[in-house]
């Protein structure tokens, strides 16, 4: 214990190092004050796929339909709250939709960076994406863009917790949570076979997630053009990693999208592609390991 409490001690002093003071308003917040947290749990992910993947190998296939229809629910749900709650809170504190900085709103700026917590403990529970594609054996689902989505997501916002846990760091949120609210009922109706052929939209939420990060990226580099305060370095890590997603998904739904092979009669043009939250080598054909087949 003592070696593991110095261990991380030297990692929170790096940290600080290279960052400099943490957002005082923050301290005492679950998983915040240490690293240790958030990096255990993200190798203990990574740990999870390889081993779940070899434990599965000679084993049958998970149903899990029920249990996917609550965390489909859930997902959606909490997507909704933190919408709401984001759009209220920073319409609350008068935010600068081109620039905000961190202290000017009060009362505001905290109730925005709770929600922000929530955003962030979001990415821990959606591991259990991958999870449930390594159970339902739906390996070529879990490809890089996928894991370093997921791996990454959850350790950069412990980082924004504790530096940026409000002002400009809302935006991104507040679209991502409404593009989860579409998707994740897709991935929810998807799990009932009746449902499949109402769901024409799949095409159209990949073009919503492209759309995401563009704007995402362009209300990032709009204080870098008019600043206002807000922590430099922090805009141009957020642009550069979200320009990372831009190019691996422009470049997916090109490879999706962009080449109609010949089919054969009856068959589905998108058959044998798949995908994960816009993140893998085809756009909800499968969903949370539940594949997307016609209905007969």
């Amino acid at each position: 214990m003592e070696h593991l409490k110095a261990f991380d001690g030297e990692i929170n002093a790096f940290l600080d190092n290279m960052f400099g003071p943490r957002d005082s308003r923050v301290r005492g917040w679950f998983m915040l004050d240490s690293y240790l947290p958030t990096f255990s749990l993200t190798v203990l992910y990574l740990l999870s796929i390889w081993l779940g993947n070899r434990y599965m190998r000679n084993r049958p296939a998970l149903s899990l339909r029920g249990v996917l229809t609550l965390y489909n629910l859930g997902i959606t749900l909490l997507s909704a709250y933190m919408l709401a709650e984001l759009i209220l809170s920073s319409w609350e504190g008068g935010y600068n939709l081109q620039c905000q900085d961190l202290t000017s709103a009060g009362e505001a700026d905290i109730r925005v960076a709770e929600v922000l917590w929530w955003y962030y403990f979001s990415k821990l529970i959606e591991f259990l994406d991958t999870i449930f594609f390594v159970l339902r054996k739906k390996t070529s689902q879990i490809t890089f863009l996928h894991v370093y989505h997921h791996a990454s997501m959850f350790n950069i916002w412990w980082c924004v917790l504790n530096w940026i846990p409000c002002g400009q760091s809302f935006f991104g949120p507040t679209l991502n949570s409404f593009i989860h609210i579409l998707m994740y009922t897709y991935y929810g109706l998807s799990v009932f076979p009746s449902m499949r052929k109402y769901l024409w939209w799949k095409k159209y939420l990949t073009q919503a997630q492209l759309v995401q990060f563009v704007l995402t990226v362009t209300h990032t580099m709009s204080a870098v053009v008019r600043p206002c305060g807000f922590p430099f370095g922090c805009l141009i890590f957020q642009s550069s990693y979200m320009l990372t997603l831009v190019i691996l998904f422009l470049n997916f739904y090109v490879q999706t999208y962009g080449k109609k092979p010949m089919k054969k009669d009856g068959e589905d043009p998108h058959a044998g592609q798949e995908v994960k939250n816009g993140f893998s080598k085809a756009y909800f054909t499968a969903t949370n390991g539940i594949t997307n087949k016609k209905a007969q």
